[in-house]
């Protein structure tokens, strides 16, 4: 035989009520058990009351007490949105969508977009540094690279201008020579930064 829990009704006292609590109505000595919002202002700060008093105070609470009219429907707005700012439907609170705060077009669907200002979500491209300029200019390479794709480029290229291949062409032997040297001098660079 399994206990069943026993079921509160609408007007049984509240379990949460501390315990010997008297009713907070000056001059009642009853046992309080129901819990009412001190005001409009503290709806998380209780009021306990004994039955007789709660429902005296239900039956004269008004949370609109004091309000004008226009008081009360902006309150009746912001309620409907949890008091959070919103905005007519589509205008998100700005006239100008087509800024990066908004989203970002990783796409390019609005690039060409007149009032789409792409300027800001375009990274920045790191400089290479200095010294390696030459090399990747020599392996038409663009800064960053990694070494998978130094190894690519250098492949590619030393298939075109191995002297093997070109039939002992001098001109195309030196390139080949350019060639080792750059991709020697990214290549140490690019394992000299992985190092731990």
């Amino acid at each position: 035989m399994t206990a069943h829990k026993k079921r509160f009704r609408a007007f049984d006292p509240d379990p949460d009520c501390p315990d010997n609590k008297c009713c907070d109505m000056p001059s009642c000595d009853q046992p309080a058990g129901y819990k009412a919002p001190k005001s409009r202002q503290q709806l998380n700060d209780y009021y306990w009351f004994c039955l007789e008093h709660i429902r005296e105070y239900n039956k004269n609470w008004d949370y609109c007490k004091g309000m004008t009219p226009a008081q009360i429907e902006n309150h009746l707005r912001a309620s409907t949105v949890w008091d959070k700012p919103s905005w007519k439907l589509g205008q998100l609170g700005k006239a100008d969508l087509l800024k990066e705060q908004y989203f970002k077009d990783s796409l390019g669907v609005f690039k060409d977009h007149p009032g789409f200002n792409n300027t800001q979500t375009s990274p920045q491209v790191p400089k290479a540094p200095k010294e390696l300029q030459h090399s990747l200019k020599t392996l038409e390479l663009t800064w960053p690279i990694s070494l998978q794709d130094l190894r690519k480029r250098y492949t590619v290229l030393a298939r075109k201008y191995h002297p093997d291949t070109n039939h002992k062409d001098k001109s195309l032997t030196e390139q080949f020579k350019n060639i080792n040297a750059a991709y020697s001098q990214l290549r140490t660079h690019l394992m000299n930064s992985v190092e731990i």
